[in-house]
């Protein structure tokens, strides 16, 4: 089974977390939640998000995709933790999926994972930064790199690794199952 690590930092929004966490386990992806440090995690508006494990216990194992929710100071929270940018770093050079929504695109950024790709965040995470070619698209796909402009596109965006780590026919399944219009 495909498996996905989705870390959780204080300040992550709300609404993309549970958005991704939700479609990918509609999808039949294995996801594990994981808190950079031990308890719940209380998200941009307050939310409670209670991690399956801890950051630590999560790295024992291995992943098919890491996937960051943006929101702040969330994504500053996953930015500043070595652990995360040694992971993605990992994932990257194992030729294995990495994904941001919004602010946590500039954690990608930080990594060296968006070097000479393609990409979209939240208006101005990615401005400035040299070797990104910075696109205003919900939803934009770079090889192993995925990336999404925010809290609005999360849907699209969930729907994107759904389809991405499983195939176009569960993405309709999942899909059509929400009753989009």
């Amino acid at each position: 089974m495909t498996k996905v690590l989705v870390p959780l930092a204080d300040g992550c929004e709300e609404l993309e977390a549970v958005t991704i966490i939700d479609l990918l386990r509609r999808g039949g992806i294995e996801v594990v939640t994981a808190g950079l440090k031990p308890g719940i995690v209380r998200a941009s508006r307050g939310v409670q998000l209670v991690p399956d494990v801890t950051l630590q216990v999560a790295l024992q194992d291995d992943y098919d995709m890491v996937v960051l929710p943006g929101g702040m100071p969330g994504a500053t929270h996953l930015k500043d933790d070595a652990r995360i940018i040694e992971l993605l770093q990992k994932m990257a050079a194992a030729g294995k999926y990495t994904a941001a929504i919004c602010a946590a695109s500039m954690v990608l950024a930080e990594a060296g994972v968006l070097d000479g790709k393609r990409a979209t965040s939240y208006p101005g995470f990615l401005d400035g930064l040299s070797g990104v070619t910075v696109s205003t698209a919900a939803v934009v796909q770079d090889g192993k790199v995925l990336t999404s402009r925010g809290p609005g596109t999360a849907m699209d965006f969930a729907l994107a690794l759904v389809e991405t780590l499983t195939g176009a026919e569960n993405r309709r399944q999942v899909e059509a199952g929400l009753v989009r219009p």
